[in-house]
């Protein structure tokens, strides 16, 4: 999450707050929010990111290493955001695919662009600002594949994939539609005009 440096110290509480309001327990309960993660491999990758964090020198605002308290067995792990993270930390540049939220501070507009573009990976983002134009333009130059633009919902007419090692080609949408096409070009020769191709789909 990319937050202007004048903005951390405002935002942090909230994130706090949210990360605090997670309802841990059995998936099949309605009243969870987050259940386990998948499997013990996971729950390793998940514990040694956080620890990677802890060690490359990123502030710990809640959450940490281990399990959440009262939760003995299962592969719980505990909502956690980091702050005061730089772009070249590990838990800034890799996927943890867990609960945990790195927050890093820019100054500019041009330098939050490069550290977003910074990546390998390009899947989707969220862009909010109060000047809708100025942030719909920095939707554009962002190189993911679907941006949700100040709390817009996603929509399943609209094609869905990434740029990058995020993948290639589209699902939804009239272009992930034509994924199950089967396309056939026939090509031809004008003998009494010397063209060569003519072709038709």
């Amino acid at each position: 999450m990319l937050v202007h440096e004048s903005q951390v110290d405002e935002v942090i509480p909230y994130l706090v707050d949210e990360a605090g309001s997670y309802r841990l327990g059995d998936p099949r309960n309605p009243a969870t929010t987050m259940g386990p993660v998948i499997n013990q491999a996971q729950f390793d990758s998940i514990q040694r990111y956080i620890q990677i964090g802890l060690d490359e020198g990123a502030r710990l605002v809640c959450g940490g290493v281990g399990r959440p308290d009262g939760r003995n067995q299962g592969y719980f792990v505990k909502p956690t955001v980091f702050a005061d993270v730089a772009p070249d930390m590990t838990i800034a540049k890799e996927e943890i695919f867990g609960p945990v939220l790195v927050v890093i501070p820019y100054s500019t507009e041009k330098e939050a662009l490069e550290i977003a573009n910074d990546s390998p990976y390009g899947l989707g983002g969220y862009v909010f600002g109060t000047d809708r134009r100025k942030a719909y333009e920095f939707a554009i130059g962002l190189r993911a594949g679907r941006i949700c633009f100040n709390g817009a919902a996603t929509n399943s007419v609209t094609p869905m994939g990434g740029y990058k090692q995020s993948g290639i080609g589209r699902s939804m949408g009239s272009i992930g539609l034509e994924e199950y096409l089967e396309t056939k070009s026939i090509y031809g020769f004008d003998e009494e005009a010397g063209q060569l191709p003519e072709f038709a789909c």
